[in-house]
Order: C-alpha cells, then sequence, then structure tokens
C-alpha cells in the first residue's frame, strides 16, 4: 500500500496493482512480428533470385548482340551476390522462428524482455549486400563491350538481328 496525500490534506490508500496482462494480445503482436520477419525473408529469396537472373540473362544478352563471351569476375559477381541474398532469406526465417518460439515462452511466463540484437543483425546484413550490389550497376568493362558500330550483323538490320539472336537464345 501506498499513502497519497489528497488536496485537503488527507492521506488516500492506493493498492499497487500490476495490470492484468491481455495475453491474447501479446501473442497476436508476436505473429504479426513473426509474419513480417517472414515477408522479409521471402524479400530477400525473391531478390536474390532476381539479381542472379538478372545477371545471366545480361550476360546472356551481351553475347548475342556481340558474339563475344563476357569476362566475369569469379568471385564477384550477380549470381554470387543473388545466391548471398537467398542464403541470408533463409537464415532470416530460421531466427524469425526461433525469435518466435522464444517470445512465446516468454509471455508464457510473463517475463518478456526485448532483445535487439537480431534487428542490429539484420540491419547489418542487408547493408553490407545491399552495398556490394551498387558496384555491380556502376561497372562496366569498355574492354568486353564494343561499340554497335564495331557489330558485325548479317545484312538485316541491327533490329532484326537483335531479335533473332534473342529468340535463338530464349528457346
Amino acid at each position: 500500500m501506498v499513502g497519497v496525500e489528497s488536496n485537503f490534506g488527507v492521506v488516500r490508500s492506493q493498492l499497487m496493482v500490476k495490470p492484468v496482462i491481455d495475453r491474447q494480445r501479446e501473442h497476436q503482436a508476436n505473429e504479426r512480428t513473426f509474419l513480417a520477419w517472414l515477408r522479409t525473408s521471402i524479400a530477400l529469396i525473391g531478390f536474390g533470385i532476381a539479381i542472379a537472373r538478372f545477371g545471366l540473362f545480361l550476360r546472356q544478352l551481351h553475347t548475342a548482340v556481340t558474339q563475344k563471351p563476357v569476362a566475369i569476375n569469379v568471385i564477384f559477381n550477380s549470381e554470387n551476390l543473388g545466391i548471398s541474398f537467398v542464403i541470408f532469406g533463409i537464415i532470416t526465417i530460421s531466427l524469425a522462428a526461433w525469435r518466435y518460439n522464444q517470445v512465446f515462452w516468454q509471455i508464457e511466463r510473463g517475463d518478456y524482455r526485448p532483445n535487439r540484437w537480431l534487428v542490429w543483425i539484420m540491419a547489418g546484413v542487408v547493408t553490407i549486400l545491399g552495398s556490394l550490389s551498387i558496384p555491380l550497376v556502376l561497372w562496366r568493362d569498355s574492354s568486353i563491350s564494343p561499340p554497335i558500330d564495331d557489330i558485325k550483323l548479317p545484312s538485316k538490320s541491327l533490329h532484326q538481328a537483335f531479335l533473332f539472336k534473342l529468340t535463338k537464345i530464349l528457346k
């Protein structure tokens, strides 16, 4: 009991009562958080697949247009970056399931403690992977791609030759 003095000098007694915890709402919030992490992991996996496949498509397109193979870096290329995003997406969903279960039991015991380390790890890895994608976008090797005028094409127009090569690649 704690005594509190009112305006007239009379002491009132109040019980310090811990508020009743609404466990259903806490569990629903935990599930919403898990679903947000699930959406994040799906986005990371999808983004990784897109990066890997789009890099492959651009190389095939370059080869079809220039009739020359494309030199790629063995370590730093779009396929490796895409695979990194996919692996990180898989790790993300594993960590999210682990965290969901941990919070579930903390709610049940009534001793929930927030933990920010998972958020910091996720932000750091996404920042690193995002930074690694910048050179892929900006990097151009002028020795590999000759100007359009230097390409030896059949008697067809450039547009028709491009479409012909592209349809051969996609078949």
